[in-house]
């Protein structure tokens, strides 16, 4: 995805010294026992006792310490030289050192979409819309004034509440109310990093307060109120509410316009399980590494051992294989999919054909905006004119006329703000290969509109067989309900999972594109600092708009389910997914249907999940049994969990063990016919129920299910089952990796209402080890 350039007219000075450009910020995980035997009284003095033994110049420790952890791990953020560093990293108690990393944001309609508001018993008035959840959001931080975030006939803050509304730059303790009831930001990762670069420092506010937009978007979705007349410049008209309206929101500033930095999201993942949220949304990440280095994996593990569900985006580098992050198994990992929303400005060219196109340009309000013009696609130099980059359009050439921009490398608004600098009059915004039909729309800066690969080519051609092509765009609005939906967002990041292909991800996925959402007034609809319009809300497109869905979904559920655990939130959610669409024809990826490395469970159905009848518990010590079977060390599955293990003597007591996961994936190695996999379902609906199986085996493989009838007399009751897979396929070595899928699905014998489907994923691979 073409990231959105953002702009703030706010300030703040780091100072560091010289020699601070010799330092680099580590990660120092420490034994979670390591102070029980030592003569320091808090862990702060016993975290600056590391450095007092490890800096040689004159700094103070607490000069060099950025953050002291306590609950997502035990241990400190500090700058370090190269020499102090391997001081430090053979000093007893320390378990791990990391860098610090930088991780990327993965950046009102679409509850109707779901399904939720449509019925009178639906999944919002049932658990009363998420009411006393509390959602901790880490992101770019939050714009209070915006009405998505007033607090009007909320509920008062849960007695549990134990966060505070920290004061900054043009942010106060009364930006704080009873829907967004706690705000903190964390820059100290940030800072150094940017004294490191020696590149001057982004201009932002030094508070919770968001000037990127990104976090105002994505925690509105998950929990914003009802706003009507929400709209973006006329497009996408209704009532703006989030998936958990009723739920309470915490914002943890941790992302800047250079990034988010693991030791700063260490840092408010530590506050947020202290201070008493619920669920931890994350549309943030970066590329799939091994959990053991993974600072949002360790810290999340901590917050679920203390029962907090953590949702995360799966990235936007699809259609890549492998490419899913936020793997973890005790993670819920989410793609984006599409709605049946479209936004049609379709281009009428000069030979009377026209070209489908969208855009939330408010061009159907403007007269002049879909006028005939000359097009023209600059293709000579070298100087980026294809691509509409800054500087590369002569404007003697385009001005007045209606230009070609192909997609990539900088932003799509960004192109239309270039053109219109250079003296053009619109913009037609063309997909490339690497884009194919993917329509995420901007509310453009002039009048344009974004076409598909396979329009672009016939647009091209057109432009060539003629000596003064032209061509107008015709703004339609907004429509509804005419085309199929959910399918796979292009950008979705795919499995299988690149560390642990154990376990299916992507996990679930949500509506990501062209989701509206709360905006702040800093900023114009585009984000453009050229840019003076200003809205209350606008449009955004990633996983990270998938994310906060499945975030407010989750609220819904623990609302209605306060005592179950994040495991049972999580299967509630997979076990009840869609894998049709709305027309009930398969979920398309492309122009094929979705596989389950691009949707995993399937699309989430907030009304189902609510009440799914059965659930895959997973208890915190399962997971380290998981780690043994995939061949971690104990001290890799110490440095995840902060339990000391052997795996040798975890594994000889669990035989046979299988993570109680919802969804299966079984891996055949060469020579292996066949396995052998445990489940345990556990009853959360109705007393003296019985389900049957029915299964979907997967292309040459045998599945067998027994037992094939589970009873369970009471509600929380726990039945085991098994599933044996046997290949009947011949692999040899010189074949690649072949995938095949199924899925099995326990039904009520007496309510169709409830059917428990895991989605089933076979890889033979000659190369998994």
């Amino acid at each position: 995805m073409e990231a959105k350039v953002v702009f703030s007219f706010t300030f703040f000075v780091s100072l560091f010294s010289l020699h601070a450009y010799n330092l680099q910020t580590y990660i120092i995980q420490l034994h979670p026992h390591g102070m029980i035997n030592s003569a320091f009284n808090t862990r702060l003095d016993w975290h600056l006792s590391f450095l007092d033994r490890t800096i040689a110049s004159k700094d103070s420790p607490s000069s060099r310490l950025l953050y002291s952890y306590h609950s997502s791990m035990e241990g400190f953020a500090a700058r370090l030289s190269q020499i102090e560093l391997e001081t430090l990293r053979n000093m007893q108690n320390v378990i791990a050192v990391r860098p610090d990393h930088c991780l990327q944001i993965y950046t009102t309609y679409s509850y109707k979409f779901l399904g939720l508001g449509t019925t009178r018993k639906d999944a919002w008035l049932h658990p009363g819309f998420g009411r006393g959840t509390i959602i901790g959001v880490l992101d770019t931080g939050v714009w209070p004034e915006s009405p998505s975030f007033s607090d009007d006939q909320m509920p008062p803050v849960p007695k549990k509440w134990r966060g505070i509304c920290q004061e900054g730059q043009d942010f106060n303790s009364s930006n704080c109310n009873r829907k967004l009831i706690g705000a903190r930001f964390y820059s100290k990762g940030q800072r150094a990093s940017s004294a490191t670069s020696r590149l001057p420092a982004p201009v932002e506010y030094v508070s919770p307060r968001d000037t990127h937009g990104h976090g105002t978007h994505t925690s509105s979705t998950a929990a914003g109120v009802s706003v009507p007349n929400a709209n973006v410049l006329g497009n996408g008209a209704g009532e703006a509410r989030g998936i958990a309206p009723g739920a309470h929101v915490a914002m943890y500033k941790v992302c800047w316009l250079n990034g988010c930095y693991s030791s700063d999201i260490l840092a408010a993942m530590d506050d947020a399980i202290r201070d008493g949220v619920e669920i931890l949304s994350l549309s943030l990440g970066g590329f799939p590494i091994p959990l053991y280095d993974d600072s949002i994996a360790i810290g999340s593990y901590r917050a679920t051992e203390r029962g907090i569900m953590v949702v995360c985006a799966a990235g936007n580098n699809g259609p890549i294989p492998n490419s899913v992050a936020n793997e973890a198994p005790w993670i819920t990992t989410v793609g984006a999919s599409t709605l049946d929303r479209r936004f049609p400005a379709g281009v009428r060219m000069g030979n009377g054909q026209i070209l489908y196109g969208e855009s939330m340009y408010p061009g159907n309000q403007l007269p002049n905006a879909g006028k005939e013009l000359e097009l023209v696609y600059v293709t000579d130099g070298d100087k980026g004119s294809k691509l509409c980059s800054r500087g590369s359009l002569p404007r003697a050439r385009i001005h007045g006329k209606m230009v070609v921009c192909d997609r990539g490398v900088n932003g799509r608004a960004e192109k239309g703000q270039t053109v219109k600098e250079s003296g053009g009059a619109a913009m037609i915004l063309a997909n490339t290969a690497i884009n194919q039909e993917e329509d995420s729309v901007d509310a453009h800066v002039l009048p344009a509109t974004l076409i598909g690969y396979a329009e672009s080519i016939r647009l091209k051609s057109y432009i060539n067989s003629t000596r003064r092509p032209t061509a107008q765009i015709e703004f339609g609005g907004t429509v509804i309900g005419r085309s199929r939906a959910p399918a796979v967002a292009l950008f979705s990041s795919r499995g299988p999972s690149l560390t642990n292909p154990s376990i299916l991800k992507p996990d679930i996925i949500a509506p990501g594109v062209n989701i509206v959402a709360a905006w702040p007034q800093n900023l114009g609809p585009t984000g453009l600092p050229e840019d003076s319009r200003r809205v209350n809300f606008t449009v955004m497109s990633g996983t990270s708009m998938a994310c906060p869905h499945v975030s407010g979904i989750a609220a819904l559920i623990r609302s209605h389910h306060p005592v179950w655990s994040p495991a049972a939130v999580k299967s509630a959610i997979m076990t009840t997914a869609d894998v049709t669409d709305h027309y009930g024809q398969p979920i398309m990826d492309g122009a094929n249907p979705a596989g389950v490395f691009a949707i995993g469970a399937g699309h989430v159905n907030p009304e189902r999940a609510t009440d799914p009848g059965l659930v895959y518990d997973i208890r915190p010590s399962e997971y380290i049994i998981h780690l043994c079977t995939l061949g971690y060390s104990s001290s890799e599955i110490f440095t995840i969990t902060h339990r000391n293990v052997s795996c040798r003597e975890v594994l000889a007591k669990n035989r046979g063990f299988s993570l109680n996961y919802p969804s299966i994936s079984a891996i055949f190695k060469t020579g292996r016919m066949g396995m052998k996999i445990k489940r345990r379902l556990t009853n959360v609906g109705l007393p003296n129920s019985t389900y049957s199986v029915e299964v979907v085996a997967p292309e040459g493989v045998t599945v067998k299910v027994t037992p094939q009838h589970l009873t369970f007399n009471n509600v929380y009751q726990s039945l085991a089952y098994s599933i044996w897979l046997v290949s009947w396929k011949t692999i040899t070595k010189t074949q690649k990796v072949t995938f095949v899928e199924g899925h099995l699905t326990w039904v009520h014998t007496q309510s169709s209402h409830y059917r428990v489907r895991s989605p089933i994923s076979v890889t033979w691979a000659d190369m998994i080890q």
